[in-house]
Parts: structure tokens; C-alpha cells; sequence
């Protein structure tokens, strides 16, 4: 078995664990470890003085970081903000903006998605990512789609992009291969971290 096989394995292996770590948790605890990330996020100079973000909608049932609050402040605040829309016969995942999030629809993946009648984003300056789990370097595990490493590098940079994630979902160390994009940034309800400078 080649590296990046075993790496491959690896991940497998952390994403099923972290998956049932995450689900057994309350929603009363994910709801108040979400405020506490929307408070980190929003005390970022980039995010706070950002017009256009791209954000992600909560799968249901999945336990994800919940960052509805952060759209409705950010709206107040009259930004733009983006959600990605999937195109399975492309194979691509782009983001657009919208401009009401009750609008949006599920379209077979579990969280609701704008139309894809709508307009491709332009301008983003902040992308906000999930992750079921990720370290100090940006390197983060998703669900193993690869979506978000073949999107990131379409926006960044010039946008910067965040990984956010419940505190304990954070690890010393993530086995990676290039085709993994990280992030610039890690929000949790704990810490934020500017992601270390490391390989890949």
C-alpha cells in the first residue's frame, strides 16, 4: 500500500469516528458551542469588515456547526452572503449568493442549496468551511466527497478561507495528500487559530 493509500485509510477510519462523537452530542450542547464559534468568527477583522462571505447550511440531523445566527448578523450588517450549490453532472460545487436563505431548497445531499437559476458569487472575501475534524495547520477531514478541495481553490485567494469546528473535533495532526486544500484560519467554541505554516 502506497503513502497516500494509507492515508486515504487513515482518514476513512478518523471520519467514522468523529461522525459518532458528533452525533452523540445534545443539541442544546452544539447549539451553544455554535454561538460561541459565530462569536469567534465574528471577532475576526477579515469576517467583520468582509462584504461578501460564503457560509454553509447545517445538515439536518448531522450535528453540524449551526451558523444561521452568523447569516442574520451578517445580513444586518447589509453583506452578501453565499452558500454552495452542487452540480453533479459537472462535478462541481460553486458558491452563489442569496439573498433570501429561506428560499433555499434540499436537493438530495441533506442541506438546502440555492437554485441553480441563480447567480455565481463574485468577490468573496471570507469562505467558511465545515469539518468533522481538523488541526492547527488547516488541514481538515469533510465527508470524504472532496468538494471543498475542489472548490477552495477556485475562490482562494483572494478570499480567505475558515474551518470551523466544535473544539474537541480538533487533532495534533491530520494525514493529508495534495489533492487536500486547508485553510487559512480554525474557529472553534474554544480557540481560533491562524493556521501553522506545514506541508501541503
Amino acid at each position: 500500500m502506497d503513502e497516500d493509500a494509507l492515508r486515504a485509510r487513515v482518514k476513512a477510519e478518523l471520519r467514522k469516528r468523529m461522525r459518532a462523537i458528533r452525533k452523540a452530542a445534545t443539541p442544546e450542547s452544539c447549539a451553544a458551542r455554535s454561538a460561541r464559534i459565530v462569536d469567534g468568527l465574528l471577532g475576526l477583522p477579515f469576517v467583520r469588515d468582509a462584504r461578501a462571505v460564503a457560509l454553509f447550511w447545517p445538515i439536518e440531523g448531522r450535528n453540524e456547526v449551526d451558523l444561521r445566527a452568523l447569516d442574520a448578523t451578517l445580513r444586518g450588517r447589509g453583506l452578501q452572503v453565499a452558500y454552495p450549490s452542487i452540480d453533479p453532472e459537472r462535478g462541481e460545487m460553486r458558491m452563489r449568493f442569496v439573498e433570501d436563505p429561506g428560499a433555499m431548497a434540499e436537493r438530495g445531499r441533506g442541506f438546502r442549496e440555492p437554485s441553480p437559476e441563480i447567480p455565481l458569487a463574485v468577490g468573496l472575501e471570507v469562505i467558511v468551511v465545515p469539518a468533522l475534524a481538523v488541526d492547527p495547520a488547516g488541514h481538515r477531514i469533510g465527508y470524504g466527497a472532496g468538494w471543498y478541495d475542489r472548490t477552495l481553490p477556485v475562490y482562494c485567494p483572494p478570499a480567505i478561507a475558515v474551518a470551523v469546528a466544535y473544539d474537541y473535533q480538533v487533532m495534533v495532526d491530520i494525514p493529508f495528500t495534495e489533492r487536500d486544500v486547508r485553510t487559512a484560519w480554525v474557529v472553534t467554541d474554544g480557540r481560533t487559530l491562524e493556521a501553522e505554516s506545514a506541508g501541503g
